[in-house]
């Protein structure tokens, strides 16, 4: 009496990779993952290699974390992959603090950004519809 399987998160095409706990805002971050939405992936590999923002290594090192769950996990097919989905959310904010003058006190916020990477092989009947 075990318990049963989990369900698949995303579709049978499909795989995904999740980084959290990166250091920078999800607004900064936000922004590199619009490089990437839609291309395929060496095209999206190319762009954050080449890419002056810091957080790029971080966002590269999670794409290249779902090609590889792609190949190994789902039996997908690289060269076809395209970056279906990639989305960025808050993770923890940590509180500091500095003494000001007067006796005040200014707020420090360090906020960190979690990034979610969904890679797709497209079906044939859509390549046909496109």
């Amino acid at each position: 009496m075990s318990k049963s399987k989990n369900p698949r998160r995303v579709a049978d095409n499909e795989a995904m990779a999740v980084s959290r706990m990166l250091k920078t805002s999800p607004q900064k971050m936000n922004l590199v993952a619009q490089l990437i939405r839609g291309k395929s992936v060496d095209k999206a590999l190319a762009d954050l290699t080449f890419s002056k923002k810091r957080i790029a290594d971080d966002v590269k090192k999670t794409l290249q974390s779902a090609i590889a769950n792609a190949e190994n996990n789902h039996g997908l097919d690289v060269d076809e992959l395209i970056v279906a989905e990639a989305w960025v959310g808050k993770n923890l904010t940590m509180k500091r603090g500095r003494p000001r003058a007067r006796g005040r006190y200014g707020k420090i916020l360090k906020p960190f950004a979690q990034v979610t990477i969904v890679v797709r092989q497209p079906s044939a009947a859509a390549e046909e519809q496109a």
